[in-house]
């Protein structure tokens, strides 16, 4: 942060403060909202944090998740007010206002003080804060680094460091990425330091699966899998009715398009939900392909150059085949071999 002394100025006595984050709130979203939440209030700031949705289940051991409010569960005019009253707004994880819904107008409306955390590409110009890495592999580890940089680091208690590991954890997908760096290793031994365990952290976020999410694991697996040996890719796509049909709640398909990725020889991978709001996709890629620039340019998404989001307002079926069709104009750049360890 380049105004890091005027930043420390504005924080250094009581506000109101809002936090923020995306749709669907994943471990990072969530965990730097709600270990940066805990600080601010050690800080002795009223804060409030409110996510556009409702989240997995598998997040909710983390302190705080009790007062957290959902905007879409009947919290939409408390929302607006506490937005409106609000001396400081921190938008956490995402570059955009569009990817908070409604919740973007009403910060961008605001006169509060607005701050940016995130480490995705090409921010959106409208924070008078801004604290962005896209070096840094989650904002969890911006988090931390903001913390340290105040000279704060000793009001990091258990509870702040499990919520900001969670967030590192998965979007270096256990530390198997490439933006799995040094400072990433170093802060995570920093918040083991402070009281993170790590054991159960692991154990709360991948392996407290309800029965209907492995089932549902076990039949995309089986049945839902297409490979397009051509272009050196592969994907998911699940119709409402397959959701149904499992009872998938919110996160039961989070990491499915890992596996796609996972296949030798395998490029690029994605997933596409039939959701009720839209389809939503999620993309995944290795080496030199962009998925973010794919996103952006055919399905009004974006992120990290090997790991982005999507949507489509045609039908699923329409989406299906345009997704399988723009493919062509990648053929070359996919139909390399990619680049191995061995």
């Amino acid at each position: 942060m380049q105004n890091l002394e005027a930043f420390k100025t504005v924080i250094s006595s009581p506000k109101k403060v809002v936090i923020t984050t995306h749709h669907k709130p994943d471990a990072d979203a969530l965990g730097s909202s709600l270990g940066l939440a805990g600080y601010l209030k050690k800080k002795g700031h009223e804060v409030s944090v409110i996510t556009p949705t409702d989240y997995a289940d598998f997040l909710t051991w983390m302190n705080g998740n009790g007062e957290v409010i959902i905007f879409n569960q009947g919290n939409e005019e408390k929302s607006e007010r506490l937005i409106k009253e609000a001396d400081m707004v921190f938008c956490l994880d995402f570059s955009s206002l569009n990817r908070i819904n409604e919740l973007g107008e009403m910060v961008r409306e605001s006169k509060s003080i607005k701050v940016l955390i995130d480490h995705h590409l090409e921010p959106e110009e409208f924070a008078d804060f801004v604290y962005w890495s896209t070096q840094a592999a989650a904002t969890a580890e911006l988090v931390y680094d903001l913390i340290c940089d105040l000279g704060d680091r000793q009001l990091i208690d258990k509870h702040i460091s499990e919520s900001l590991y969670a967030g590192i954890m998965t979007d270096t997908g256990s530390f198997k990425h490439p933006n799995t760096t040094k400072n990433v290793f170093n802060v995570c031994a920093q918040l083991v330091e402070l009281g993170a365990d790590t054991a159960k952290v692991s154990k709360l976020v991948y392996d407290t699966n309800s029965l209907d999410k492995v089932k549902f694991l076990g039949y995309a697996l089986n049945e839902k899998l297409k490979v397009l040996d051509g272009f050196n890719t592969a994907y998911f796509a699940i119709s409402a009715d397959e959701l149904k049909r499992f009872n998938s709640k919110t996160g039961d398909t989070e990491g499915l398009v890992n596996y796609a990725l996972s296949i030798e020889g395998i490029k690029f991978a994605a997933v596409i939900i039939d959701r009720t709001e839209a389809v939503k996709m999620s993309f995944r890629s290795i080496g030199d392909f962009s998925v973010n620039e794919f996103a952006r340019k055919h399905f009004e998404g974006g992120g990290h150059k090997n790991a982005s989001g999507g949507k489509s307002d045609l039908s699923f079926e329409e989406t299906v085949k345009k997704f399988e069709n723009v493919l062509n104009e990648y053929k070359d750049e996919l139909s390399t071999k990619i680049k191995t360890y061995a």
